[in-house]
């Protein structure tokens, strides 16, 4: 019997439970998880099922959580919970079509999967979205760190940030002057090196039962305002966001590759999706519930609010000093995946390494910083970059090329319940996010025209 004339779950059963995967250069990962020398490489033995299950839900659990309270204010309650269930239950059937394609042509990456289906083209496709998609992460990242230390104004209303609610308004407490030093004196270093949100949600949730049962909370709007066709429109941007906050799959083979026993990765995806969407749901229920009609598009910049409790103003600083670490260490590791990407894919004809050539080492990392730095400070939110990066880069990886995958079946494994699914899954992608980048494009042009 050949591989092709294997059913999925067949092919699943009958497959080694450890095997070993060829890794070349030409498939290496696209977000490599280990580390090399100049001179060796260190094997790793194998990962434990509740360790595959945390590296996957570091990897989904990222600056986009932040912005689902706003996705909730904007469908309200009842659909933008089940908006966010939704996404993870798509997320869960796309990896298990890059999984099942991955087994039966023994690829061990992203990339490899997309240059086995459709080429060289394909491979190079994915990694474009990829950088697309990390870029737009990293930029939100230093626009939430702007937010948290010097602030934000948002409809006319300026929310101090730590450092202007400790000393004042100076000219060091700006916006501009805490991302410069931010970049220069944080990142900098970081990103220079060549190797390489819970508190949120209890503290949010604490905050908020203590309000409900104080009676100091209102009943929240269970349910979108709908006045006009653009407010139809409007409700399509929390897309690129949900897409944004779930997007992990060029990380699962990395994991998979790592993985114990390799016939579990299925039950590594469901657990982690479970364990993540739980954690996103609570975030996006308390967070609205909290600050209500006033939650912005980054959550975080609602926390300069006297709640009127003890110890008010110490939790405030506390939820927004945890997140900025956070994203601090999490900075360069995402960082080092875009660089190794960008080099792969500009300079994949170079034979010496990125790490012993520091010309290029040092050009990629100063024109990736000056990137960032310059989005950071020119966008105005970070629901603008998830809006561009979300319907763009997100999209694909998320959606579009684990479907493509599936509908091209290169190996003769999809059923045609697959098939229907992936055509589903392609054609509410690029109709919802059609209509949030046309959504968001006439309200820019609105509002200079106002």
């Amino acid at each position: 019997m050949t591989i092709g004339a294997l059913a999925p779950d067949a092919l699943v059963a009958n497959a080694n439970p450890r095997k070993k995967k060829e890794v070349v250069d030409e498939n290496a990962p696209l977000l490599p998880m280990c580390q090399e020398t100049d001179a060796e490489f260190h094997e790793f033995n194998g990962a434990s099922f509740p360790g595959a299950v945390f590296n996957l839900s570091t990897t989904v659990i990222g600056a986009g959580i932040m912005g689902l309270p706003a996705c909730v204010k904007k469908l309200g309650m009842v659909p933008g919970l089940l908006a966010i269930i939704l996404t993870a239950l798509l997320t869960e059937k796309a990896i298990e079509f890059m999984i099942r394609f991955s087994r039966a042509g023994n690829l061990s990456s992203y990339g490899s999967l997309m240059g086995d289906t459709f080429g060289k083209y394909g491979k190079a496709l994915v990694e474009i979205c990829v950088i697309i998609t990390n870029v737009g992460i990293l930029i939100v990242y230093m626009i939430i760190i702007g937010d948290v230390i010097s602030g934000t104004t948002s409809g006319g209303i300026h929310h101090p940030g730590i450092l202007e609610g400790w000393f004042g308004v100076h000219w060091w407490t700006g916006r501009t002057f805490v991302v410069v030093f931010t970049t220069l004196a944080v990142f900098g270093p970081l990103v220079s090196l060549k190797r390489i949100a819970v508190l949120f949600l209890v503290i949010a949730g604490g905050i908020s039962i203590i309000k409900i049962i104080s009676g100091r909370i209102g009943m929240p709007r269970l349910f979108p305002v709908i006045t006009d066709v653009d407010s139809v429109f409007d409700l399509f941007t929390v897309f690129p966001v949900l897409m944004t906050a779930y997007i992990c799959h060029y990380n699962v083979h990395n994991i998979d590759n790592e993985l114990e026993d390799s016939s579990r990765m299925r039950g590594v995806v469901r657990t982690s999706l479970t364990l993540c969407s739980s954690v996103y749901v609570l975030t996006s229920f308390f967070g609205f519930l909290l600050f209500g009609e006033g939650t912005l598009d980054d959550v975080l910049a609602n926390f300069d609010t006297d709640f009127g409790i003890p110890f008010g103003s110490a939790l405030n600083d506390a939820v927004r000093f945890s997140y900025v670490a956070h994203l601090v260490l999490v900075f360069p590791v995402v960082f080092y995946a875009l660089r190794v990407n960008i080099d792969g894919l500009i300079f994949s004809s170079s034979r010496r390494p990125l790490v012993v050539d520091n010309f290029r080492f040092a050009s990629i990392t100063i024109a990736l910083v000056g990137t960032i730095f310059l989005g950071a400070n020119f966008i105005p939110s970070i629901w603008v970059i998830f809006q561009f990066s979300g319907a763009t880069g997100a999209v694909c990886i998320a959606f579009i090329f684990p479907a493509a995958i599936t509908l091209r079946d290169r190996y003769n494994i999809a059923t045609k319940k697959d098939k229907i699914m992936s055509v589903l899954m392609i054609v509410m992608a690029v109709f919802s996010n059609a209509v949030a980048i046309y959504s968001d494009v006439s309200a820019l042009i609105n509002k200079k025209e106002t």
